[in-house]
């Protein structure tokens, strides 16, 4: 894909991907707030024609994959991230759908663009499962959609499962539950997000417009 510097937010043209599940309106409202052009939609022209793409989601592993599966979106979105290079960014169970396998309700493969597992927080571990609420987030490396995010800075999260990623490199930041876990993973124009920006109020939004005006 061709490298297109996008400071401007009025210049990137944002496809928040449909495919039945999860707050997709409550996302492209709050994207369109940057000054993003979005579109909500599982029509793969949207998909070509968008300069970046949100995989968001509410709901089960095995629901989402099999929905994206019915829609066609699994075959176009390899074709359009893996093969074109678009940017992606995958936002609470869209993030693990980016995995390759979660144990939730019945063991399923995922997307397989990071390589990484799903797996349950111990309920023997006394934590109350899911995880949800204000958390804080320790980056781990630098990259364009954590730019001007603090060490400390507090993000929403609701989920029963995190990601083991195989590779340390493609972990971008950290939270802890317990015990550390991934909250953001990195790996080329693939990126996603276990907490969800578009509730975490200033600091969900300055990641958003970092997505829609520095990845490119």
């Amino acid at each position: 894909m061709a490298q297109v510097s996008l400071r401007d937010p009025a210049d990137a043209r944002v496809a928040v991907v449909d495919y039945g599940m999860g707050n997709l309106r409550s996302v492209g409202k709050i994207v369109s707030r940057t000054g993003a052009d979005v579109r909500v939609s599982s029509d793969v022209a949207d998909l070509e024609w968008a300069t970046h793409l949100i995989l968001p989601g509410v709901g089960a592993f095995p629901d989402a994959m099999r929905e994206l599966n019915r829609r066609g979106l699994v075959e176009a979105l390899g074709r359009i991230v893996r093969e074109k290079g678009k940017p992606i960014l995958g936002i609470c169970l869209g993030m693990q759908l980016l995995c390759r396998f979660s144990p939730e309700v019945v063991d399923t493969q995922g997307l397989g663009w990071i390589a990484a597992d799903m797996v349950p927080f111990p309920k023997s571990s006394g934590l109350r499962v899911p995880h949800i609420g204000w958390n804080q987030l320790q980056v781990k490396s630098a990259d364009p959609l954590v730019e001007g995010i603090a060490d400390g800075s507090f993000f929403y999260f609701v989920h029963s499962l995190h990601m083991v990623c195989d590779r340390a490199q493609d972990v971008l930041a950290t939270s802890s539950y317990g015990d550390e876990f991934v909250a953001a993973v990195r790996s080329g124009n693939v990126r996603g997000t276990q907490f969800h920006p578009e509730k975490s109020q200033a600091n969900g939004f300055r990641m958003l417009l970092n997505y829609v005006t520095e990845v490119e």
